[in-house]
């Protein structure tokens, strides 16, 4: 499979991409990917530097007759998401990525391909064994855990790198220019609670729905995908009020960052209403995939009889915890004033965890307004309180502001027409980039984001177009020959 995408132009970028999606580097677990890239910069004799928590800074100086031009760092993050298919069989602790090519596009064989951010990686790995591409001196920055916390643009220390300029190279459009970005909030809310025995004369049900299309919660949730946990809860909520259900337990969702394509519930049914839930169930489906036939045309919602026996939550309880999820917000919170189609504030009620006796629920909060962050925020808390849960707030990052008048703006958007014919899309995005938290120790840095088109991050149905990567690098490599 791989061999495939090794043949691909330009031939150095997709090698080093093919060799990056061979190393497992899951989020917190980069122990692995920062040993390889720490042998690839000592391999090519490069100053390589591994700071306290991870991230690997690599500087390579100017080629000849760029010596007096000001240095440039080149940042994308080393971690991965980790996601597959329910039927996908493979392990993300062992097993490298399997590669397809697909007409224009490279994707996996059933689980994310690594192009967020593998692809910017790449590129920066093929800039710093190229001998032929001139550019000025350069301090390649790889972060860690990005995708679950910002672990590593955080604890980034200031003095460390030296540029004037920052290309990161974490953009999904290869026509936008991206100046900005929204900061973030985890909220996690936990509790226990009281378990009673099924009684005689119930029917258990495995309840689930999948089949969503997911993808990035922050860059996709103006597309108003459906959300499992929500659909779940929701399906709980009303087949409690119908048919005064009683629910054993809930997993839905996976990664704060990622929307829930798949939840799962057991449920226990009066076996005298068993074919008035079945009815209920079917017209659940038709109602929801009528609502979301356009976002998610493959949702189902299937129940299947379970033999088990389980352990109910207490009436009162189950009561509780459905109104509290329900009240919480999912998707846009609100829509910038001042930016044409930016979302401003958004949520993503991203896991749903109720299993013996235990229960917690995980969110992503974004805003580029830290003000309008911590209020949805503590909307959240409120609700998930009447629980009696205890709801913590963690993991906050900054927002990136926009320079719109920077030199490096003024410079790449003029290269952009110049190469391209047509204006780049220069705006901010709903997603956290790392930009705003190194702005902190390195404020002075002119900094912007751009990349290939990828699709489907977060989700098995991630895929990158291989035209699309040519562009994005013929763009990068002009830059760096031209910026002063």
């Amino acid at each position: 499979m791989s061999q495939e995408v090794r043949n691909l132009a330009p031939k150095a970028l997709w090698n080093h991409f093919t060799d990056l999606n061979e190393v497992p580097r899951p989020s917190k677990k980069e122990e692995r990917v920062i040993a390889f890239m720490k042998a690839f910069g000592e391999n090519l004799s490069l100053d390589t530097y591994v700071d306290e928590v991870g991230n690997v800074i690599i500087k390579k100086p100017a080629t000849s007759g760029l010596e007096s031009r000001p240095t440039v760092a080149l940042q994308s993050h080393l971690d991965m998401v980790h996601q597959k298919n329910t039927d996908t069989d493979f392990d993300f602790d062992t097993e490298g990525i399997k590669m397809l090519v697909e007409g224009d596009w490279v994707k996996a064989d059933g689980t994310t391909l690594g192009a967020d951010n593998g692809i910017g990686v790449a590129a920066i790995m093929a800039l710093l064994t190229s001998t032929d591409i001139p550019h000025p001196a350069l301090e390649a920055l790889f972060t860690i855990d990005e995708e679950t916390g910002m672990t590593g643009a955080l604890e980034l220390k200031g003095g460390l790198l030296e540029a004037k300029y920052m290309l990161n190279l974490d953009t999904e459009d290869d026509d936008e220019l991206t100046i900005g970005c929204a900061g973030g909030i985890d909220v996690t809310a936990t509790g226990s609670y009281t378990q009673e025995a099924c009684p005689e004369g119930l029917q258990t049900y495995k309840i689930s729905i999948k089949g969503l299309t997911g993808g990035h919660s922050g860059m996709d949730i103006y597309l108003g995908r459906g959300n499992a946990n929500k659909l779940m809860n929701r399906f709980l909520f009303m087949a409690t009020k119908q048919l005064n259900i009683r629910v054993a337990g809930i997993d839905g969702g996976g990664l704060r960052n990622a929307i829930p394509r798949e939840s799962f519930a057991i449920v226990a049914v009066d076996s005298a209403k068993v074919n008035d839930f079945e009815q209920f169930v079917k017209e659940f489906e038709a109602a929801i995939q009528a609502e979301h036939k356009t976002t998610d045309a493959d949702l189902v919602v299937v129940a299947e009889k379970q033999d088990s026996s389980v352990s109910l939550m207490s009436s009162e309880f189950q009561t509780s915890f459905l109104r509290a999820v329900y009240a919480c917000p999912n998707g846009i919170y609100r829509m910038s004033p001042d930016i044409k189609d930016l979302v401003q504030t958004s949520n993503n009620v991203a896991r749903v965890l109720v299993n013996n006796g235990e229960f917690k629920v995980l969110c992503l909060t974004r805003s580029s307004v830290d003000s309008e962050k911590m209020d949805e925020a503590q909307a959240i808390q409120s609700a998930m309180e009447l629980t009696g849960a205890e709801v913590n707030f963690s993991g906050s990052y900054p927002g990136w502001t926009p320079k719109p008048t920077s030199s490096l703006v003024k410079l790449m958007s003029e290269l952009y027409e110049q190469r391209f014919e047509q204006g780049a899309n220069v705006n901010a995005c709903h997603a956290g980039l790392e930009c705003g938290i190194l702005g902190t120790n390195y404020p002075e840095m002119e900094m912007i984001s751009f990349g290939p088109n990828i699709r489907g991050a977060h989700s098995p149905d991630e895929k990158v177009q291989i035209s699309s990567v040519q562009k994005f690098w013929g763009f990068l490599v002009d830059t760096l020959a031209k910026i002063q």
